[in-house]
């Protein structure tokens, strides 16, 4: 199955340089970590593995605090404020939740940002020249939730009641109800279902399904994906065919999933912009940088084990076709 040309990004990116500043000799460089993500997942090992190759290795010259939140958002702003205590050099976050609690935390210390809609959200007033102490990646999250709709829809043929499970503490009220009229222009039947932790997935997902949703579409969030093993569990048991917003998920098994690859954003882009900061480059002269390029997954073990048949149409446009 054909390719496309993978992730070209903003900000420069032809030259990714391991070190344009040697790092202070002695010097012992501190990272706190607001991920939703364990330390144990895939995803995060390939950003350690990142950092290493910029220099800055555990046990030698860097000291890691980290902290997973997905099932402990409560606890954010507390986190946030022991780095600060810590005196981190940088604080690395994902999603808004973590991050405005970082900025609430520190105004000072650089904070590397993964989020859905930086520009958008008011973490920052410019992606080419960042305003205060925040850089870092930005996803596109709310156009990406409107294009997995559609990609869903036409994955699933004869579709005519749909479900989004959406995380309340990220997507807004406005962004739902512009999938709802999109939905709804194509006579089809959105329900949305909002969750604000992890226990409430499974009963959200039941409910989806007895509302008579025979599609489902996980919009973008950290806690959702961090979560991901429990959602491909139960829409499994379910047969409810379901869209993911990263490339990785359908290849762990789930039905199709439509982004940039996590793999490419942990393992390089962030990685490369800590560097940076780690070296003293200024928040502001490193550009907030956007995935330019996506990838389409299709996990044909899975639709065939819920009984969905796949259009062909869609299958020569995928970049990857599990089978």
């Amino acid at each position: 199955m054909r390719r496309r040309e993978f992730i070209a990004l903003l900000g420069g990116a032809a030259a990714w340089p391991l070190a344009t500043r040697a790092q202070e000799p002695g010097r012992t460089y501190r990272l706190g970590v607001l991920y939703s993500n364990p330390r144990s997942d895939d995803v995060m090992t390939a950003f350690f593995e990142g950092v290493r190759r910029q220099g800055f290795i555990e046990g030698q010259n860097l000291i890691v605090i980290y902290h997973a939140f997905a099932l402990k958002v409560d606890l954010l702003s507390e986190w946030a404020a022991e780095l600060v205590k810590a005196r981190v050099d940088v604080i690395a976050t994902a999603g808004d939740l973590a991050s405005r609690a970082a900025q609430q935390a520190t105004k000072t210390i650089p904070i590397l940002a993964i989020t859905y809609d930086m520009l958008g959200t008011g973490l920052v007033n410019s992606l080419a020249r960042p305003n205060g102490n925040t850089t870092g990646v930005s996803i596109l999250a709310p156009e990406l939730d409107g294009k997995r709709q559609e990609i869903l829809i036409e994955a699933v043929p004869g579709l005519r009641r749909m479900a989004a499970l959406a995380d309340s503490h990220v997507t807004p009220a406005v962004k739902l109800d512009a999938l709802e009229q999109t939905a709804r222009a194509r006579n089809i039947e959105l329900s949305i279902h909002r969750i604000a932790s992890g226990a409430e997935i499974a009963a959200a997902i039941d409910m989806a399904q007895a509302s008579g949703a025979a599609a489902l579409n996980v919009l973008a969030s950290p806690m959702l994906h961090a979560n991901r093993q429990l959602i491909m569990d139960r829409v499994a048991t379910l047969r409810l065919p379901t869209m993911y917003q990263w490339p990785e998920t359908a290849e762990e098994g789930g039905f199709v999933s439509y982004g940039p690859r996590l793999i490419d954003l942990f393992g390089v882009v962030l990685p490369r912009q800590l560097g940076q900061l780690f070296r003293g480059t200024k928040v502001a002269d490193i550009p907030v940088e956007q995935p330019t390029k996506f990838e389409l997954v299709i996990n044909l073990k899975t639709a065939n084990a819920m009984g969905v048949t796949v259009p062909a149409t869609l299958l020569v446009r995928a970049d990857k076709v599990i089978e």
